[in-house]
């Protein structure tokens, strides 16, 4: 059993993570801004902004794991960068294992081809969460060796506004962009949560990103 911590717990895909780790029975902390609705029976809830310094040592400390799922909006536009130093410096500090709930802007559209960010027209409302993730990963990648982390790249199409189905299974890739027989890329919540889980309970990309899809 590990401890995990899950920042955004009440999000969309954070929300998921916490449901499936709670339901392999390891002990989870869930760290959000607002009480959740549903809350998840066994799941400790933190109620708190990460942008206060207590919070974030009391959701680092102690963890095993910590599954950054946050959203870079309402009063977190524009902070996150600066969340994301501190969270990291706190993992090196712990020896903390670090995931990160990404983007899947960087993925390339064909092996060799561009980003999908470079290929893709974005809404200028969206653009910022994109260079947001892309920063992140550039982030942990330049980090030092001392920090473990992973950085899971969902679906183009991936997010609660998005009809999906959950089936049980993944597909898994590195830098690709992965789509299925009808051109599109999607996964939902609850099985980019089985990927995240059996990547934390069988560790394959240490210091590496890799992307899922149904």
């Amino acid at each position: 059993m590990a401890h995990i911590t899950v920042l955004g717990g009440t999000g969309y895909g954070g929300s998921a993570v916490v449901r499936e780790a709670a339901r392999r029975g390891h002990q989870v902390l869930a760290v959000s801004r607002t009480a959740p609705t549903d809350p998840t029976p066994g799941v400790t809830y933190l109620t708190g902004s990460v942008l206060d310094a207590d919070v974030l040592q009391r959701a680092v400390a102690g963890a095993d794991v910590v599954f950054e799922a946050l959203s870079p909006r309402g009063d977190m536009a524009g902070q996150v960068e600066g969340v994301f130093e501190a969270l990291v410096a706190l993992a090196r500090q712990h020896g903390v294992r670090l995931g990160v709930l990404g983007g899947a802007s960087s993925l390339l559209v064909s092996e060799g081809g561009p980003r999908l960010i470079d290929v893709t027209p974005m809404p200028p409302e969206v653009r910022p969460e994109a260079d947001l993730g892309i920063h992140k990963l550039e982030t942990l990648q330049q980090s030092p060796d001392d920090l473990d982390w992973f950085y899971v790249s969902p679906a183009a199409e991936f997010g609660a506004w998005v009809p999906s189905t959950e089936t049980g299974a993944y597909r898994t890739s590195d830098d690709v962009l992965l789509r299925g027989p009808d051109g599109t890329s999607q996964i939902s919540a609850a099985d980019l949560a089985l990927a995240v889980l059996d990547e934390i309970e069988h560790p394959n990309h240490q210091r590496r990103r890799f992307h899922v899809a149904h």
